[in-house]
């Protein structure tokens, strides 16, 4: 297992910088994601890691070695594309020898660690098949093959799932996981899928114009996102514009067009003045739904639009002009009889303030 480890890295296009002196630190066997709207520079990075891009500043380092400036062939990297990128003449097993007789390596030691990486994927029984006689499942598992054969020092993964459908996606989502953690990988993993992201990472860096806007394990950056675009990217959520009232003992009081709010600050490292503007950010989930006033943090409004789902329900919460997504659990508001006068609440630890 080794760290990686990017020191004010910078990479430009001509006029057009898509990374902006980034500064990350990724931990020996980790799982890590990033994530981001496209044209973040997500790609661009994992390219540069893996040694196809060089930086016009900064420096990489996998563990101690400072491999800024080392061939793509040299670093020892696995890499798995979106479109999966097996050769069709081939076979499986000699897809997934291809890059062990480039280095040389002897014939039964190739023979040896094919039949092993395939086992390790499950897919022994199909060496002898081309990849056109294979489902979309099966040749993602002999790309991921071939990229563990060579034994890596790390695993790049960039939109590995994109191409399957949506129960393939579930499948393969759990397999790499099982596969990165058996093997001990350090993986960097690019995505816009944000399930993916939140279901199998250790921790995630969300970008945004080329740069780190959050960094964190999936509940951080889900619970306390630390500004709108992470909030917005990560999951459904519902924004309240509001004014600063007062901050202190780790709460924030914001006045809104639907009343008074306590929550928390999604950045720590924000400390608005009173009467500095700032946006509350609650999820739908975190909405509780009562006939009757409950205490703070507690909205009036109707219920419009009701989507059944089976074991919860989407709501349209009409308060005060605006219009908050609620989602609740076993649902109870569905009849229209119901919806006349309804209040919403949420925690303070749910009421999540951004500075931006």
């Amino acid at each position: 297992m080794i760290s990686i480890r990017i020191q004010k890295l910078t990479k430009r296009f001509g006029a057009v910088t898509a990374l902006h002196g980034l500064d990350l630190e990724i931990a020996p066997g980790e799982l890590f994601f990033l994530l981001g709207p496209s044209g973040c520079g997500k790609t661009t990075l994992l390219r540069t890691l893996a040694g196809f891009y060089v930086p016009d500043e900064g420096r990489i380092f996998f563990g101690d070695e400072d491999v800024t400036q080392l061939a793509p062939h040299k670093r020892n990297t696995g890499m798995m594309f979106q479109s999966y990128a097996l050769w069709p003449h081939m076979t499986v097993a000699e897809n997934v020898a291809f890059g062990l007789e480039e280095r040389r390596v002897a014939r039964d030691e190739i023979t040896r660690r094919v039949g092993e990486a395939l086992d390790s994927v499950h897919m022994g029984a199909y060496a002898a098949r081309r990849p056109n006689e294979l489902s979309g499942g099966q040749q993602q598992r002999v790309a991921l093959a071939r990229a563990l054969v060579i034994r890596p020092r790390c695993l790049l993964l960039d939109e590995p799932l994109s191409n399957l459908d949506a129960k393939l996606r579930l499948e393969m989502r759990a397999e790499i996981r099982r596969v990165c953690k058996e093997f001990k990988l350090t993986t960097v993993y690019v995505t816009h899928d944000q399930k993916e992201a939140l279901s199998i990472s250790d921790r995630m860096a969300i970008l945004d114009g080329g740069r780190i806007r959050q960094v964190g394990s999936p509940r951080e950056v889900y619970r306390r996102p630390t500004c709108k675009l992470v909030a917005n990217f990560i999951g459904e959520t519902d924004f309240i514009p509001g004014t600063m009232v007062s901050v202190g003992g780790g709460t924030v009081v914001v006045e809104t067009a639907c009343g008074r709010f306590e929550g928390v600050l999604g950045d720590p490292a924000a400390t608005p003045a009173p009467g500095a503007k700032v946006t509350l950010s609650v999820r739908p989930e975190c909405w509780m739904l009562s006939r009757e006033a409950t205490g703070r943090n507690t909205v009036k409004g109707t219920i419009g639009e009701a989507v059944y789902l089976g074991e919860l329900a989407q709501y349209d919460f009409l308060a005060n002009g605006q219009t908050l997504k609620i989602l609740e659990l076993n649902p109870r508001f569905l009849d229209p009889a119901a919806r006349s006068e309804v209040f919403a609440s949420a925690r303070t630890e749910d009421v999540v303030v951004l500075v931006e």
